[in-house]
C-alpha cells in the first residue's frame, strides 16, 4: 500500500535503461543503487520504484538526524522502509556509516546510497562531486552491482524546506551498472560514477543520452581511506 501511495503522490515512474530488475536467469541480484540527492522524498521514492522482490532486499541510507526527528518519520524509517540510518554531523569510529552499511551488503541485502552526501540543486541542475564512501564500498564489496539512478523533478515535488508536496510529475531511471577497476583512481571512479548518472537525465524524459565513460584499462589506485 504504501509504495503504491508514493508512487500515485508522486507520479514517479520507474524506467529501466539498459539494465533489467532482475538477473538474466532470474536471480535476485545484489546491487548498490547511487543516485542525484535533491529532496527528502529521493529514498522513498526509489525504493517504492523497485519491483516487489528487490523491494524487500533494499535498504536506504538516510541522515539520522532528519529521519528520527519525529515520531511519524521514526516509524517509516523503521518499519515501513527498514532503512540504514547513519550520523552525518558527529562521525566517530564507533558510528562510522561505512561499518552500517558494509554489514547490509555482507547480509545480502543492496543499498540506496547518495554520494554526493547532502541535498545539492544548484541553476542548472548539475551534481555536486561524490564523496568518497561510493569507492570504498565498491571497492570492499566488489560483488555488488553500482547501479546509477537518476531522479528528476523530486526537488519540485518537495522543495527544500517545504513540507507540502506539490503535484508534479516525477521520474526514476536506473541505468546500467558501471564497472569497478581497482587500478583506477579513486577520483576517475567517482567522477565517471557521478557522469553515469548525469548521462541518464535525457532517459528519463525520453531522450537519447550520451554514453556514460568507461573504465581505463590501468591506473594507479588511490587507496587514501576517508568516511563518506
Amino acid at each position: 500500500m504504501i509504495p503504491w501511495f508514493i508512487r500515485a503522490v508522486t507520479g514517479a515512474r520507474a524506467r529501466w535503461s539498459g539494465i533489467e530488475p532482475l538477473d538474466a536467469n532470474g536471480a535476485l541480484p545484489q546491487r548498490i543503487y547511487f543516485a542525484n540527492h535533491t529532496s527528502n522524498l529521493d529514498a522513498p521514492v526509489i525504493w517504492a520504484a523497485l519491483p516487489r522482490l528487490l523491494r524487500k532486499r533494499t535498504r536506504a541510507v538516510a541522515a539520522r538526524d532528519y529521519w528520527e526527528g519525529g515520531p511519524v518519520r521514526r516509524f517509516l524509517a523503521s518499519r515501513v522502509f527498514n532503512a540504514v540510518l547513519i550520523e552525518r554531523k558527529k562521525v566517530t569510529v564507533s558510528n562510522n556509516p561505512m561499518i552500517a552499511m558494509e554489514k547490509v551488503l555482507d547480509d545480502g541485502d543492496s543499498l540506496i546510497i547518495f554520494p554526493e552526501g547532502a541535498r545539492f540543486t544548484s541553476d542548472e541542475g548539475e551534481m555536486a562531486e561524490f564523496k568518497p564512501g561510493l569507492w570504498h564500498l565498491a571497492r570492499k564489496r566488489p560483488q555488488a552491482q553500482l547501479v546509477p539512478v537518476h531522479l528528476e523533478n523530486l526537488n519540485r515535488i518537495m522543495p527544500k524546506g517545504n513540507l507540502l508536496i506539490v503535484p508534479v510529475l516525477a521520474s526514476v531511471t536506473f541505468g546500467p551498472p558501471v564497472t569497478f577497476n581497482a587500478a583506477e583512481p579513486r577520483g576517475a571512479f567517482l567522477a565517471r560514477a557521478r557522469q553515469a548518472v548525469a548521462a541518464l537525465e535525457d532517459r528519463g524524459m525520453g531522450g537519447e543520452p550520451a554514453s556514460a565513460p568507461s573504465a581505463p584499462v590501468a591506473a594507479t589506485a588511490d587507496s587514501t581511506p576517508e568516511v563518506s
